[in-house]
């Protein structure tokens, strides 16, 4: 007789540090236990207990052909037969890296590593070592993966001033990383004045989405473009979500404005674990062995993960963005419609792309200040409601909800089901 989810997570928490191996997964403030996942298929998940959900986690992102995409699957099962690394030279990534090279204008090379934050990590020793300065600036509200210098969180004061959002982290780490508010371009050009000639990259995501969906204007983008060219800085756009779901060049394709530095991860790797570093030959072959930047990794550039991402990223046509947009706005029209007559009026599902973000206020956002503060009560009730209906999704307020390809029409109907029986 197989263990309840339940009973796993007891389990869990005696062998694991607080029963997860990342954190988001902990169900935390949620009062109930994780769903142990036993199968995934299309739209659909399946628990220890045989419930099945619909899944707009999709782990957190990377499956946006949906579980299980026959194609990827076979194609893996081929690699599979010729092994599953080597640890030396393959075809595998040079197919990847030269498909998205001849699709991206203003990527010229590109290095594989093994997740989104160990691509912002290379990317931040990339831009100190291309610039020859130090500090770097990021976002209130942007999520750059967990390495020392981006969990940093604004300090009281004068804007810039930082200090570390975890334990484990030097106070003189947290220096060299300056906070800024999201649309304020003043407080950019502010910091930029006292420190500009010691300031070697900004980090953004262009579309911040890993504390809410924080749409930013297109101005405030090209504002910051316009100030790491004067200042011989570099600009770094973090498109570990928004690449590739946005569109095939993700926020910079859409906007136009080219970063310097740009990081992949989730869909680059068709539910692989890899992440990626692209830019001009000039910044990038700076990288070891051909340049003084160390960066190295056993499993990057697995030849098993690259064929999985470069056969998802094939599919994944203008016609399939369309597809995913329209999809997207019928199933948030679809919980905005149920919301207003079961107890959840106050919400609106904010959208872009194949995102989407259930937040209780009918504001639109661009900076995490403005978040309605009852955010998280509102979201454990709507979670709870969605679970039992067998709707699944990110365990947690701040999380965006991510539509596949396999939110085809006859899922959306079984939502609609789900919801009002």
């Amino acid at each position: 007789m197989s263990l309840t989810s339940e009973q796993l997570f007891e389990k869990s928490l005696k062998l694991v540090p607080g029963g997860v191996h990342s954190p988001v997964r902990s169900f935390k403030g949620l009062h109930t236990t994780p769903r142990f996942i036993k199968s995934a298929k299309g739209a659909y998940i399946t628990d220890e207990e045989n419930k099945t959900y619909v899944d707009f986690c999709m782990s957190f992102g990377p499956m946006i052909l949906g579980h299980q995409d026959q194609e990827v699957k076979e194609n893996i099962i081929r690699a599979l037969d010729n092994g599953w690394t080597y640890g030396a030279c393959e075809k595998y990534s040079l197919e990847l890296a030269e498909f998205i090279i001849n699709k991206i204008s203003f990527i010229e090379q590109i290095r594989f590593v093994n997740s989104g934050t160990e691509a912002v990590m290379t990317a931040v020793r990339l831009a100190r070592g291309y610039t020859g300065k130090n500090k770097i600036v990021k976002f209130n509200g942007c999520y750059h993966g967990h390495l020392d210098a981006m969990l940093i969180k604004a300090g009281s004061g004068l804007a810039g001033t930082a200090e570390a959002s975890t334990k484990g982290i030097t106070q003189e780490i947290a220096s060299n990383t300056l906070i800024c508010e999201l649309g304020d371009l003043e407080s950019v050009k502010e910091i930029f004045a006292l420190h500009g000639n010691d300031i070697a990259a900004i980090f953004i995501e262009p579309l911040p989405a890993n504390n809410g969906l924080l749409v930013q204007d297109h101005a405030f983008l090209q504002g910051l473009r316009d100030i790491c060219t004067k200042h011989n800085s570099l600009l770094v756009f973090d498109e570990v979500i928004s690449g590739f779901r946005i569109g095939f060049g993700g926020m910079a394709e859409q906007t136009g404005i080219h970063p310097d530095i740009v990081t992949y991860g989730k869909i680059i790797g068709g539910g692989m674990p890899v992440g990626a570093v692209a830019g001009k030959t000039e910044i990038m072959s700076q990288l070891a062995p051909a340049g003084p930047v160390y960066q190295a990794g056993t499993l990057s550039g697995n030849p098993v993960a690259m064929i999985a991402g470069l056969t998802s990223l094939k599919k994944l046509t203008p016609t399939a963005y369309t597809t995913l947009e329209t999809q997207t706005k019928k199933i948030a029209t679809l919980f905005k419609e149920w919301g207003m007559g079961h107890g959840f009026s106050d919400y609106n599902i904010l959208t872009h792309g194949s995102l989407f973000w259930a937040v209780p206020s009918n504001e639109k956002f661009t900076n995490i200040k403005h978040i309605p503060s009852n955010l998280n009560e509102r979201f454990h009730e709507l979670f709870k409601v969605f679970l039992n209906k067998g709707i699944y999704l990110a365990p947690n307020a701040w999380e965006v909800g991510f539509v596949s390809l396999a939110h085809d029409d006859k899922v959306v109907e079984d939502i609609k089901n789900k919801l009002w029986n």
